[in-house]
């Protein structure tokens, strides 16, 4: 592993829908790689003091998005690492520009029930909020999916064990550094 650690020359950013797995998985492919972890979710609301639900709701998804435009491109020109976007992240094109230009970019892209099972899990998904998760969910698949499809990489992942997800970026990356 710490041969494919030596060979990568910038950082891993994982994008795609909320429940995906970016963050869970993240955390886990950081580990296995030997690197560290970032959030970039977290680091909004560490920068901000509020959470970004209400965030979102205060200055609306434009503003949010400047800001997250923002903090992505300070987060990829650092050492590296994995982060983790949120889900609306690489739908702006100047942060998919910027990413795909300076990053290793990869869409986990996961199933509708899987994704509505996982976001049921915690009430903090301010487009979930209003409506059917599954249709909402479903919606966003199909208005993002060309934005997501752009990224460097696509896997897909499922209900099934994290660290299969964690295999097949690791050997997606080998492949695409041609290692």
């Amino acid at each position: 592993m710490q041969k494919l650690t030596d060979l990568l020359d910038r950082p891993i950013v994982l994008v795609g829908l909320m429940g995906a797995g970016k963050s869970t998985v993240g955390r886990r492919l950081a580990k296995r790689l030997g690197l560290p972890f970032v959030d970039s979710d977290v680091e909004i609301e560490e920068a901000s003091g509020a959470t970004t639900a209400d965030l979102f709701e205060r200055y609306g998804e434009h503003d949010f998005r400047d800001g997250e435009r923002r903090l992505v491109a300070r987060l990829v020109e650092g050492d590296i690492r994995v982060i983790a976007t949120g889900g609306g992240a690489f739908i702006d094109p100047r942060t998919r520009q910027l990413l795909n230009e300076r990053a290793i970019t990869i869409w986990l892209d996961a199933p509708i029930e899987v994704l509505a099972e996982r976001t049921a899990r915690r009430d903090n998904r301010p487009l979930l909020k209003k409506g059917n998760r599954a249709e909402i969910l479903a919606r966003l698949a199909e208005e993002r999916h060309h934005s997501y499809s752009e990224a460097q990489i696509h896997v897909r992942s499922s209900s099934g064990a994290h660290s299969d997800v964690v295999d097949a970026i690791i050997a997606a990356i080998r492949e695409h550094i041609g290692e």
